[in-house]
């Protein structure tokens, strides 16, 4: 039992009923009791680990990969160089520490991390207190200042609140969260149709629509476009949108019933990445991608930046270096290695070339 459950219960048995993107929301982003508000989720004594705290060698190549992204859109100075979701601040870590080798590029960009949690906040200024940088926060991409930028966005979209609709006899209705006969969260059906989803598809199916993702990467391809720079997207999820839901609640790195203890797990939903780019070229952005991370990371020259570090390594670190290299690349464990699952996706401006790792 968890303090925002029984106050969602409370809210649901005054009010009724409330969207899964409700839900989400207050699961993840409450003031005071949501996931991201209270605690530092990630790494081995978390609830799951990401890319960068695999391995430096993830944050270094999109360290370089930033730098010529940079030159890509003409070298602007001043330009903004922008993190979504940081975490523990890792990533930015080691695109800061790589960025040392172009000093221009170090010089002309402003940091900024886009973050609401007041507990990571806390623990990105201390991994990034000896950053060679100026880094500010913001709690929204808007309150950061126009401009060039460049954009990174490891694990973030997956972690926003989407809408379920479920094929009934009438049409497509939303799926809810309500109280069952006991008392506890259920997942429950509303009763209004809604008229603009005429997908084709058996009573019962489901689909999950990310709308807050979309109107975001909506907003962010507008600005690329208007002012110039690069997003660069990172995650799970799949390349063609397709009927069935994806949530899923992780806890201390295994999965739990995602009505059980909101604000005691993380919630997340596999990104899709079509949506997204459907949004981005509609905003007039150009879309690099998606392909798999294995194939990003490779081109991106990971396995020889693993060879070069595992010369210098001890024979336990060499291990350590490979099990890392594997983790980021490979496909052997589908539910472990991240090399299929994960996808990498670019939104430029319009006039921007092929950029590194989305040309074999």
């Amino acid at each position: 039992m968890s303090a925002l459950r029984d106050e969602i219960i409370a809210s649901i048995a005054q009010d009724g009923p409330i969207t899964l993107e409700r839900f989400m929301s207050l699961a993840l982003s409450h003031p005071t009791l949501g996931y991201y508000m209270t605690r530092d989720p990630f790494g081995a004594g978390g609830d799951f680990i990401t890319a960068p705290e695999i391995s430096q060698m993830f944050g270094e190549l999109l360290g370089l990969w930033a730098q010529e992204a940079w030159r890509a859109a003409g070298a602007p100075a001043p330009a903004q160089l922008i993190e979504l979701g940081p975490g523990r601040g890792t990533l930015m870590s080691d695109v800061l520490r790589v960025a040392r080798i172009t000093p221009s590029f170090l010089a002309a960009m402003q940091v900024h991390l886009v973050e609401t949690s007041p507990v990571l906040q806390a623990t990105q200024r201390r991994t990034l207190a000896d950053a060679k940088a100026s880094v500010s926060w913001s709690a929204d991409i808007a309150s950061i200042p126009q401009g060039p930028a460049i954009l990174l966005a490891n694990e973030f979209f997956d972690a926003l609140p989407v809408r379920h609709y479920v094929k009934t006899p009438r049409g497509w209705s939303e799926r809810l969260v309500g109280l069952d006969e006991a008392g506890a969260l259920a997942f429950g059906v509303g009763e209004a149709i809604e008229p603009d989803l005429t997908v084709d598809a058996p009573e019962g199916s489901i689909i999950e629509i990310g709308a807050v993702g979309v109107r975001l990467m909506s907003e962010i391809a507008a600005r690329l476009v208007a002012q110039g720079g690069a997003l660069l997207v990172v995650d799970y999820g799949y390349t063609q949108t397709a009927l069935g839901e994806t949530l899923q609640a992780v806890a201390r790195h295994a999965y739990v019933d995602p009505l059980e203890a909101p604000g005691e797990a993380d919630l997340t939903t596999h990104v899709d990445f079509a949506a997204l780019a459907r949004a981005a070229s509609a905003a007039g952005a150009r879309v690099q991608g998606p392909v798999t991370q294995g194939a990003f990371l490779e081109r991106l020259g990971i396995v020889e930046r693993a060879e070069a570090l595992s010369k210098r390594a001890t024979p336990a670190q060499a291990a350590d270096i490979a099990a890392a290299l594997q983790r980021l690349i490979g496909t052997d464990e589908p539910k472990r290695d991240m090399g299929e699952l994960f996808k990498v996706m670019a939104v430029t401006h319009p006039a921007m070339p092929d950029l590194p790792g989305f040309v074999p």
